[in-house]
């Protein structure tokens, strides 16, 4: 398998650490407010980074943090006047639900929450200054970029570009204008702080990933990955600071996503394009977002439209469709050895599980093994009936929800499940009506099927619905 690393700019061999085993930290959310599509994007990727990992046969431990202090969150538990505790409380419930709503694969998968590790950054902090790399003015700890090794090697900037360009407004306690701060000290007696050997204060931000990142992976881990914007500062500041501690590699791997657009225009708050992810599941279930997050490679920018959205929404369609034909299939065929014929066709259901893994194995490409997923469809509605055998319709079945489950795709239950129900016993009634030559009452069921967004079709396996395009 080959990842894009961003720290060389090219795909490599994945190589864990330990063998069949790999360690991921993903940037979590600052839990000020509710998930919007673009903290969407790097949720759903690596999450199915991980899923592709566990279908390797690889065990995997995953860590995405909560960063749950923070200025933003400082403000608007002032702005609200409640305690920072209920905010963060509040956002991480919501992110919770919405993350499940994606299908969000939480089996082994740790959220820690920054404050959780106070202790642990102070001894990070402390570590540095004994290095002489951290220094203290006042309360504040800020590091010293001129001890880091090779600054600027994840996002190829120039510390003497960066100095110059940072001159004006240049704080007066910091050596340097790329001096980062490690740890701040409390401004007003209201805030949030813990007591520390420079006096009360809190984390920065950088200081809190580095830590959490090495408390429970270790002090080199296989893949860090987040939003290509956080490449710089964010973990070109964490490989700094975790490299001059440690003196060891921070990460092997550095895996970064693309933005989101809107109508091809980036999203942001001051142009009033900035979704979240509660405001698009009024209209569109989040499996529905989940598979355009995916239907387009992680390091190209993806367009969010609405009428990109319902072309997703169809194609999930003509995926469940393909799903639930085999389904009913496998009812209805009887078990038997596999004649020559479906042994050819075996091979080409292998075929589409091959071109899958083939994209998948090319730096996650998602977009190719969503092709394979559907070109099995296709295949399987063309080639298999009830007349097959019921192994090689199991076979299409199970790999169809194999590779589904990569995805994180194909698992609708309860509602879902019950509206199948009601259109089953729907086309039977109508089916009674026409038998009894009562067209009218026919007619008034499938008239009442179209309301609900099913068109019926005549195939050779009977009376056949699909959801209406």
């Amino acid at each position: 398998m080959k990842l894009y690393n961003t720290l060389t700019r090219k795909k490599e061999e994945f190589v864990p650490i330990k063998e069949k085993e790999v360690g991921i930290y993903v940037c979590g959310p600052t839990v000020y407010n509710y998930i919007h599509v673009g903290n969407a994007r790097p949720m759903v990727v690596f999450d199915t980074l991980r899923r592709y990992f566990l279908y390797k046969g690889y065990k995997v431990n995953y860590v995405s943090n909560f960063t749950d202090i923070d200025d933003k969150i400082i403000n608007k538990a002032k702005e609200e006047g409640k305690d920072y505790h209920d905010i963060t409380d509040k956002y991480i419930k919501a992110y919770m639900e919405d993350s499940r709503d994606m299908n969000f694969y939480e089996e082994n998968t740790i959220h820690p929450r920054a404050t959780e590790y106070i202790d642990p950054m102070i001894d990070f902090v402390k570590g540095l200054e004994d290095k002489g790399a951290a220094y203290n003015v006042d309360g504040n700890v800020y590091f010293d970029v001129s001890k880091a090794k090779n600054y600027g090697k994840l996002s190829k900037k120039n510390v003497d570009d960066l100095k110059a360009g940072a001159r004006i407004g240049i704080s007066d306690e910091k050596q340097s204008p790329v001096d980062f701060a490690l740890w701040k000290k409390r401004k007003e007696e209201w805030e949030p702080a813990w007591e520390s050997p420079w006096g009360k204060g809190r984390p920065g931000w950088h200081l809190e990933c580095s830590v959490m990142a090495k408390s429970i992976l270790g002090e080199t881990i296989d893949i860090h990955a987040g939003g290509e914007d956080l490449q710089f500062p964010h973990h070109e500041n964490e490989i700094a600071q975790s490299e001059t501690l440690t003196d060891k590699q921070f990460a092997n791997y550095w895996l970064h996503n693309s933005m989101i657009t809107v109508d091809n225009e980036k999203m942001s708050k001051s142009k009033g394009n900035f979704f979240l992810l509660r405001d698009i599941k009024q209209h569109y279930d989040l499996e529905v977002v989940r598979f355009w997050l995916l239907s387009v490679h992680y390091r190209n920018p993806i367009n969010f439209s609405e009428e990109v959205m319902e072309q997703t929404k169809n194609g999930l369609e003509r995926l469940y469709n393909g799903k639930k034909r085999l389904e009913r299939l496998m009812e209805k065929a009887e078990a038997r050895e596999l004649s020559d014929e479906e042994k050819n066709i075996s091979e080409k259901i292998d075929g589409y599980r091959n071109n899958f893994e083939k994209a998948m194995d090319d730096d996650l490409n998602t977009a190719d093994a969503i092709s394979a997923m559907y070109e099995l469809v296709k295949y399987s509605n063309v080639e298999l009936s009830e007349d097959n055998s019921r192994e090689i319709i199991e076979k299409a079945y199970n790999t169809l929800m194999d590779l589904a489950k990569v995805i994180g795709i194909l698992n609708r239950k309860d509602e879902e499940e019950n509206l199948d129900e009601k259109v089953e016993k729907l086309i039977q009634d109508r089916q009674d009506a026409r038998k009894n030559k009562d067209f009218a009452l026919a007619d008034k069921i499938r008239d009442e099927l179209l309301e609900m967004g099913i068109v019926l079709k005549d195939t050779r396996d009977g009376v056949v619905w699909e959801i209406k395009k």
